[in-house]
């Protein structure tokens, strides 16, 4: 009866231990089995069984993708300028089998590798190109790492410099560098404007000037058009008041008197004006007949205003009859 418990015992032993070596690889992950101590295969995804005594799972491999950030590295520039810079490396692993067996501690590894190809890399730079080459940085140390780690079945998907951090002193000189170089900026940016704004300035009078400059011109024409209307206008009146006087028969006598009405408005004044009239010549006359009557006798001058005399009352006389005898026939 004993013996029948300590079967049952231990096959139930067994069948535990058996159901322990029952294995389930999940998503993302690979198992690297060996068997007798050699290599003997890579899990994917599922269950499998572990032989006992004989095989055993010797690495879980995570094929995700991993990130991996290193302390600041010690690196010399070209001109001999120290400074610490640190690094981000995102890998993967694409053959679990040759990264088991393919390097002892991959990670730090991958950290040497990267610490020296960072020193090759800035050495060949001027402080000034390595604060600001990342891009190229970034690029030829992934190249280089990836050729080195392809051996041991890594894939370096990118390589980023995280920190560059220059001595303090190299900082200060760089604020201030900095800053001078916003202040000419700044001072450019003042001056740029103060141009445009003078400029601007210039251009707003020069428009006004021209603006005034036409708006004169045009007032001008205007007044020329309304002077030259006006004038055109006063002829117009005074041809149709020449043509009045034609048309109503004015004589010589009605013209001189006229003439003369105009010749005492020029004459009014206060300035100094010389008159001359047109009939000179009847002046002329005038003033030889009088200097000539002077000259003559009283006796003479006297017989002669008889003779106007009696000339005068007898075309006189002889007008009073012949209105008479017009005046009689009129009244028959």
């Amino acid at each position: 009866m004993i013996g029948y418990i300590l079967i049952i015992a231990v096959v139930v032993i067994l069948l535990v231990y058996l159901a322990t070596r029952f294995t389930i690889v999940t998503q993302a992950n690979r198992f690297i089995v060996e068997r007798l101590g050699g290599y003997y295969t890579t899990w994917d995804v599922g269950i499998h069984f572990l032989v006992p005594f004989i095989d055993r799972v010797k690495l879980k491999v995570s094929i995700k993708e991993q990130v991996v950030d290193f302390e600041p590295q010690p690196v010399i520039t070209k001109d001999n300028v120290t400074m610490q810079i640190d690094t981000v490396v995102f890998f993967q692993i694409t053959d679990p089998k040759l990264y088991t067996y393919g390097v002892n501690y991959p990670i730090k590894a991958i950290e040497n590798i990267t610490s020296t190809t960072l020193r090759n890399i800035i050495g060949d730079l001027e402080l000034d190109d390595s604060l600001t080459s990342r891009d190229y940085i970034n690029e030829k140390m992934r190249t280089v790492l990836d050729d080195a780690t392809d051996p041991w079945g890594i894939k370096i998907n990118r390589v980023e410099v995280k920190n560059i951090i220059p001595p303090k002193d190299i900082r200060e000189a760089m604020e201030k560098q900095m800053r001078a170089e916003r202040e000419k900026r700044q001072s450019i940016l003042i001056a740029e404007g103060n141009k445009r704004s003078s400029i601007l300035n210039a251009e707003g009078e020069k428009e006004a000037r021209i603006l005034r400059a036409d708006g004169e011109k045009q007032t001008r024409i205007l007044e020329a058009e309304g002077q030259a209307q006006a004038i055109l206008s006063v002829q117009k009146a005074t041809a149709k008041g020449i043509e009045l006087i034609k048309s109503a028969g004015a004589d010589e006598a009605f013209l001189r008197l006229e003439a003369f009405k105009a010749m005492e408005k020029v004459a009014d004044g206060n300035a100094t004006k010389l008159i001359v009239p047109s009939d000179m010549q009847g002046m002329v006359g005038l003033a030889s007949t009088l200097s000539e009557a002077f000259r003559t006798k009283p006796t003479e001058l006297a017989s002669d205003a008889k003779k106007a005399l009696d000339s005068q009352s007898g075309s006189s006389s002889s007008g009073k009859s012949k209105s008479s005898s017009s005046k009689q026939s009129s009244n028959k």
